[in-house]
Formats: structure tokens, C-alpha cells, sequence
């Protein structure tokens, strides 16, 4: 069984890396002039991917237990709005010890959100859908009146180039940005946890039959305080990322954000039904995303057209996931 069960992943990640692959020999062949391969859009395309990837770490392990985190895009908001403000409450010229504070505070409030949803649904029995779906605007217009409804502009720390170009740097055979290291290594780790450690396995226990979970001893609620906390940490993570992109403290940014995580965990083979989903089909689908969305803009597509094609993805997606579910039950 174990077996059988280790080749169905390898053809699934498979697939996954193919239609990565698919897509980003069908953009280089439509872009004119060889611009969709230059090592600049290359570069572009994992850049903005680290911040859809790095919250969508924390998204896989929520939908593996078949919850759901609407709340994402907020938490990232939030987060950089409140570096921007610790920054700005500091010295003119920032220590990196100050800029470290900033980024602790910014973590720190994402992961208060994930810990605030986990209470929530694991307390009250609330829906995630609802819970999250209302800390989405709660956490939001707490932004925003943190922000003064304006965009905070902070002096300059390390923070800002963790997502520059290396290529200028004396360091540059690292070839990719430190932001971009950040999102791998916790993405590692997150992966041997969920296959190697007891709550991994109580995560997935949850996702695919949470009654049979309860009987064989789970903690299912705080298996699922833990699951939701470590999603907050992650979407302060991307927010950490989000802030070094742009440079401000806007607290309109990453509007939207959630719909493009929950995109790249179902592309990446979780399911919404729970019980399903791998940290690296997730990044591969962040990818795929990253490379739709530079593909389009070199086309010079409007950006309701990546809209719709985000949307349409994560509708057929579920739906090839559903149509496959009825026939592991046949």
C-alpha cells in the first residue's frame, strides 16, 4: 500500500512539474523577442511567487484538514503596515537589530490573527469559512486605521532588498534573492514535518476522516490551534516578503491575495475535501501562477483577463478533484 501510495505522489508531482513546465514553454513561445525567457523575468516570476508561495505554505497545511483561510491577504496587510510603523517609530537610520524587531512585530501580529481563527472555530465551532471570512475585513480595517487609511513610508533597513536582483551583488552565485531562500527552506521543513512528525500525521488524519481521528486519539482541536496559528505565522512571513516588494506600509495591499494561495494549493493537488495536498506541489503551483501572471503582462493582457484565468483554474481544478474523489469511492 505504502507502495502504491508513493507512486500515485511521484505521478502527481509529476504531472504538476510537466504542466509548469507546459506552460512556461507556451508563454516563451508566444512573447516575442525571447523577453518571457531573459533571466530578469525569470528572476521577476520567482519574485513574485515567494509571496503567493510563502502564504500558501500555511494555506496547505489548513485545507489538508479540510478548513479554509480567507483571512490571508489581511494578515499580509496588517503585517506591513506594522513594520512600517516600528520602523517609523525608531531612529531616522534603523539598526538591523530595530529592522529585526519590526519584522518580529509583524510576524507576531500575523500569527496573533492565525491564533484569534483558531480560537474561534476550535472554541465556538464556527465554520472556517465564516470565521475567516469575517476576520478577512476585520483584520483589514484594522489596517487601515493602524495606517491612518494612508500608506506609511519608513526608512530603509535590510528588509527592503530581500527581494532585489543578487545578480549586481558580490554574493551573486546565491543566483536567487534571500527572500526567495527564506520561502525554501521553510518550505523543507514545513514538508518533513508533515511527513515525518506525529502532528503531520494528525493533520492528515483530521483532513481525511475526522471522526476516525477523534476515536484513534487525536487532539483535533489543538491539532487545529496549531494548523491555524502556523498559518497566521506564514501569511506574516509573506507579509515580511510583501513590504520588501513594494517598500510601504499600505494597508490596501495584497487585496485578493487568498484567491491566488487557494489557486496554488488545489494546482499543487490539495484537495478542498481535506486529506490531500504536498508543500511542493504547492510551491509548483505558486509557480504556475507566478508564470501566468508575467506571461500575461509581456502579452500585454488587461488584468481581468489573469483574473478570470485565476478564477477558471481554481473552478476546474476543484472540479477534476471532485470527479476523482466519486471514483475512489466507486
Amino acid at each position: 500500500m505504502k507502495r502504491r501510495l508513493s507512486l500515485r505522489q511521484v505521478a502527481s508531482l509529476a504531472a504538476r512539474v510537466g504542466a509548469l513546465a507546459l506552460v512556461f514553454t507556451l508563454f516563451a513561445l508566444l512573447v516575442p523577442e525571447g523577453r518571457f525567457v531573459d533571466v530578469r523575468n525569470v528572476e521577476n516570476i520567482l519574485v513574485q511567487s515567494a509571496v503567493v508561495s510563502a502564504a500558501a505554505i500555511g494555506a496547505t497545511l489548513v485545507i489538508i484538514t479540510a478548513g479554509i483561510d480567507l483571512s490571508v491577504g489581511s494578515v499580509v496587510a496588517l503585517t506591513v503596515v506594522v513594520i512600517a510603523r516600528v520602523l517609523r517609530a525608531g531612529p531616522n537610520d534603523p539598526s538591523a537589530l530595530w529592522a529585526l524587531l519590526a519584522v518580529l512585530a509583524g510576524v507576531g501580529a500575523g500569527t496573533l490573527v492565525g491564533l484569534l481563527n483558531a480560537a474561534l472555530i476550535t472554541s465556538l465551532r464556527i465554520v472556517p469559512f465564516i470565521v475567516t471570512l469575517g476576520t478577512l475585513q476585520i483584520i483589514r480595517g484594522l489596517a487601515k486605521g493602524a495606517a491612518g487609511n494612508a500608506a506609511i513610508s519608513a526608512p530603509e533597513t535590510w528588509i527592503n532588498p530581500m527581494l532585489d536582483s543578487v545578480r549586481q551583488q558580490p554574493w551573486h552565485w546565491v543566483q536567487l534573492p534571500p527572500g526567495v531562500w527564506l520561502v525554501l527552506v521553510l518550505a523543507l521543513l514545513t514538508a518533513l514535518m508533515l511527513r515525518y512528525t506525529v502532528l503531520g500525521r494528525h493533520i492528515f488524519a483530521i483532513g481525511s476522516n475526522e471522526k476516525t481521528a477523534r476515536l484513534c486519539g487525536v487532539s483535533i482541536w489543538r491539532t487545529r490551534l496549531i494548523v491555524y496559528t502556523l498559518a497566521g505565522f506564514f501569511a506574516g512571513v509573506a507579509g515580511i516578503l510583501q513590504y520588501s516588494y513594494i517598500g510601504l506600509g499600505d494597508p490596501t495591499t495584497a487585496v485578493g491575495l487568498e484567491l491566488a494561495v487557494i489557486a496554488a494549493v488545489v494546482i499543487g493537488g490539495g484537495s478542498l475535501m481535506g486529506g490531500e495536498g504536498t508543500i511542493s506541489g504547492t510551491i509548483i503551483g505558486a509557480l504556475i501562477i507566478g508564470v501566468l501572471g508575467a506571461g500575461g503582462v509581456l502579452m500585454g493582457w488587461p488584468k481581468w483577463i489573469q483574473e478570470v484565468m485565476t478564477g477558471g483554474i481554481i473552478v476546474a481544478a476543484v472540479a477534476i478533484d471532485q470527479v476523482r474523489q466519486r471514483a475512489i469511492l466507486r
